[in-house]
Parts: structure tokens; sequence; C-alpha cells
């Protein structure tokens, strides 16, 4: 029973720190491009204020990391497919920061976000067998790289 418990401690640690470290390379490359970069390019009309986007993506950072841990614990046989595309749209999320903020292929970092959202989806569907909970907690998150993606997709189009 306690060996357990320490089991799913470290699980749920592993899982918020993984995020997290997602979250922390993302914003190594967004940080500085925000307050320069970014400033000059066209943006559309619906592009959110900047502050916006820190609080939107602590949130979905974390109720990542709580989906993560409920697919870590579990002993469904769908769980290492579960585990491999989950690791595969944080890398993804990590990249397209650096795509998009760091080397500003524009168009690239729209193919590269279109790519995650097709990641996050199977997730979501793969996830539900092992916990609903995790399919429902990454449900806000595609939204997100929905509205996201668009965004992406106009930037690059007003910016050709």
């Amino acid at each position: 029973m306690m060996n357990e418990r320490l089991r799913n401690v470290g699980w749920f640690l592993i899982s918020l720190l993984a995020c997290y470290l997602a979250a922390f390379v993302g914003s190594f490359f967004t940080i500085d491009a925000i307050n320069s970069w970014y400033t000059t390019i066209q943006k559309p009309s619906f592009n959110p204020p900047n502050w916006l986007f820190g609080p939107v993506w602590s949130a979905l950072y974390t109720m990542m990391g709580v989906c993560f841990y409920l697919i870590n614990s579990s002993y469904h046989p769908l769980r290492k497919t579960a585990q491999i595309l989950f690791i595969s749209q944080l890398i993804l999320n990590a990249l397209w920061s650096i795509i998009f903020f760091n080397t500003h292929a524009l168009g690239l970092a729209f193919a590269e976000i279109v790519l995650l959202w097709f990641i996050i989806l199977f997730l979501i569907i793969k996830s539900k067998p092992i916990n609903k909970w995790c399919s429902i907690l990454l449900i806000p998150y595609l939204l997100w790289v929905s509205f996201a993606s668009i965004l992406s997709g106009s930037i690059w189009w007003l910016n050709r």
C-alpha cells in the first residue's frame, strides 16, 4: 500500500515537472521575442493581449500534467501508446515556440501547430479508455491550440 502511494506521488511529480519543463523551454525562446520581434510583425485583429498567454498556458500545462499523471499511474494496455502521444505533443508544443519566436519561420510554425493539433486529438481519443478525466482535461488544450493554430496561420499569412 505504501509503495503504491509512493509510486503515485512519484508519477505525479514527474508528470507535472515534464509539463513545466516544456513550458520553461517554450518560454525561454518566447520572452525576449515578445517585446522585440513580435511587436514588429503584423497580427490579426483577434490577437489576444500578450498578458493573457501566461495565465492560459499555466492552467493548460497544469491540466496536462494531471492528465499525464493519470496516464502514467495506470496499468491500462494503452498506457504506452498514450505516453508516446503525450511526450510527442509535449515536444511539439515546446518546438513551436522555438520555430515561431526564435527562427521566425512562420509557415513552418503553422504547419507544426497543425500537426500538434492532430497529435492532441489522437491523445484525447487514446486516453479516454485509460481515464476519461484525462481526455476531459485535454479538451481546453485542444480548443486553445485550435485558436492558436488559426492565430499562427493568420500571422503567417499577414507576414508572407
